[in-house]
Parts: C-alpha cells; structure tokens; sequence
C-alpha cells in the first residue's frame, strides 16, 4: 500500500522527469527512456554506441535508491522504458511489485544464459560481478578458498564484512543456503560471526581498507570495487587500499564462486516498447557486452566474450552455476538468519 506523502512525491518528481523525458521524445517516437541504478556516466559509452547505429536516442534518469517504488507510483503514466538495475534482488522486487513486462525474443535468450535470466522473461542480466575475497597480499599466503574456510577457527579474528543485511552479503547467504542448507550455512555463519575484526560496518571499498591498516587479513567483496580503487585518480589512498589486496576467488565445494548481475527489464507501461525492445537486444549483443562490463569492471555474462585487461588481472571467474532467481528465493531466510545469529553484532567473545 503507497502512503499518500509517497503518491504526492511521486506525482511531483513524475512532472519533473516526464518534463525531462518527455521534450526528447515529443519530436520522434525514438528515445528510450531509462531509470537507471547505474550512473549515469557509467553506462552513456554503451547508450551513445546504441545511438550511432540505430539513430535512437536515449533519456537516463539516475535514482539512488527506491527506483522500484517511483515506477509503482507512478502507474500508467510514467515515462520510463527500460530498468536498468545492479542486483539480482532489486530486479526480481521489480518482478513482484508488477512494473516489469515479459519479453520473448530469441536473440536474448540465445545471447544470455538461463542462469543470468528470468525464465518468464521479466529480466535479463548483462554483467556479472564475483563476491571474492580480499586477501592481504603481506599476511595470507594461501591463493585458492573455500566460502567455508571464512569460519574456520584458523581465522579467528581476521576478516572484515560490510553490514550482513546488504544486498550483496544476503545474495551470497542465500546461495550458500541453496547449495548447503539452512542448518549448515548457519553454523558457518555463527562462526564468520566469531572471525569478525570488528562489528560489519563500511561498504566494500573500506573493507580493503582495513586490509590495508592492518584491522584484518580477509574480507568480502565485489570484483569490481577493487577496478574502481586501481583507477580512481580522485582519491589516490583508495589504489594504495587496491595494492594490499589480492583477489581470492572462493569455491562452494565443488562449485564455483557466488556471482550477481547488473540487468535489464521493461517496463510494464513503457511508452516506447519497439525501441526499448531494440535496446535491450543492442544490449546484449558481443559488441555492447564489451563495452558496457569494461565501463564498470565486471565481467559480460556471456562467456564468450572476454573481459576488459583490468578484469581480467583480478583473475579468472569460475561462476557458480546456480539460477539467481533461486539465490533469490533464499534472501528472506538468508535476513532471518542473519538476525537470529547477530551477525551485526559482531564476535561474542
């Protein structure tokens, strides 16, 4: 149920950004307009490639957060044509909450695997990103892990994590969940809880920053963030953080490691369905795969086309093969335990 303060939000941010959206496509019928997790900045390389060969034009309007909740409120009359999103539980929210639309085009179910994809065809993934392990190049020897190995007593006091209520965490939680089970991911879990450095606080970056203080020797966190440390030129201290760090990529078993998606959706009341449609498949396609993971330093969820030199310097992905809707289906019990075990809380003793 919306409350009325968010109808009368929605209702004046839509006359803002219907105004924005709309002078575009007021002339032609083709723009694509987007609302977009992704910055903007990020994701204009492949959206001006999509221009120059089909002579559409694209709209980006940025929202951090509660992107989901806007296109609900907005109904029937809101601009937007295409979601793109960056975790795999933001865009099956978008699913359930009824703002997405199937598409059924054989080009982007031959071009995504069915791991990376809605089998309904509400979503489809672009880019892929491992939740690795950051290791001291200084204090940890070891190259290969296991997930498990994270709540061995050998580690006691040594690793780092941002809040375990994160999406990201919750999406690994709930792969370990579908490969382990519930019994067995919480006592793993009960004992990451007890290797805790520190109480989880920070984002992913300031976990390879207390790897770089010398708070802890191990943390989890997304392969693109340390592409984001190497490059960022604005605040150099983040490539010494990048420096003290190598990449682990951890094993379920015999499986490979934990892997999320940014994607894509239509909208369910798109304005411009045809060109949306004709984007999503641009979108897809080798040449776009390319372009886009290189912008944002993750890897193309087609497995075919290669990853960009700074990506593939983290290493080579194994992904876990595991569906992500069904690591979706787990992020309520994976939040439930979370809670139960007092994760957030930090070592008991």
């Amino acid at each position: 149920m919306i409350s009325s303060a968010a109808r009368l939000a929605a209702a004046a941010t839509l006359m803002l950004s219907s105004a924005a959206m709309g002078a575009a496509h007021a002339a032609d019928g083709e723009t694509v307009n987007i609302y977009s997790y992704r910055q903007p900045d990020l994701i204009k390389p492949v959206l001006d490639a999509f221009t120059e060969e089909t002579g559409i034009d694209t709209q980006v309007l940025f929202i951090n957060k509660g992107l989901e909740e806007r296109v609900q409120a907005e109904g029937e009359n809101s601009p937007v044509d295409l979601i793109l999103s960056t975790d795999i539980s933001r865009l099956v929210n978008a699913k359930d909450m009824g703002i997405t639309q199937p598409v059924d085009s054989e080009d982007l179910a031959n071009s995504i695997p069915d791991e990376y994809r809605d089998e309904d065809g509400n979503w489809f993934g672009l880019t892929r990103r491992g939740r690795v392990i950051y290791a001291s190049r200084d204090r940890v020897e070891a190259d290969e892990m296991d997930y498990a190995d994270l709540a061995d007593e050998a580690n006691r006091g040594r690793v780092c994590i941002r809040d375990g209520q994160h999406s990201y965490n919750l999406g690994l939680f709930g792969s370990l969940i579908a490969r382990w089970g519930e019994e067995k991911t919480e006592q793993w879990m009960e004992g990451l809880r007890d290797n805790l450095a520190r109480r989880p606080d920070g984002n992913d970056r300031a976990q390879a920053q207390g790897i770089y203080s010398g708070e802890c020797d191990l943390a989890l966190g997304n392969t693109y963030y340390v592409g984001l440390m190497q490059t960022n030129e604005k605040e150099p201290e983040q490539q010494e953080w990048a420096k003290a760090i190598k990449v682990i990529f951890p094993t379920i078993g015999e499986h490979g490691t934990h892997v999320n998606i940014s994607g894509m959706a239509l909208a369910r009341h798109a304005p411009h369905p045809d060109a949306a449609k004709k984007l999503m498949a641009f979108l897809a396609s080798d040449e776009a795969q390319k372009i886009y993971a290189g912008q944002v330093f993750e890897y193309p969820v087609k497995a075919d086309v290669p990853a960009s030199d700074i990506v593939k310097a983290f290493g080579e992905l194994d992904a876990d093969d595991l569906p992500l809707s069904e690591v979706a289906s787990h992020r309520k019990a994976a939040s439930e335990m979370v809670d139960r075990v007092g994760l957030n809380q930090g070592p008991t003793n």
